[in-house]
């Protein structure tokens, strides 16, 4: 518990904490984009390769 107190008196220790909480957010964002790309993308190729053939 005292490395807690510690923690939040600590600056440093407080923006540590929020990059990591920039970082998750970064980290999602980025994988529900891709998700959402992923689709669209097979489609886009699927269409290119079967003009190609």
């Amino acid at each position: 518990m005292a490395f807690f107190r510690k923690l939040i008196k600590n600056s440093k220790g407080a923006t540590a904490i929020e990059y990591g909480l920039i970082a998750a957010l970064i980290a999602v964002a980025a994988v529900g984009a891709m998700s959402q790309l992923g689709g669209k993308l097979q489609t886009t190729f699927n269409s290119v390769s079967n003009n190609l053939n």
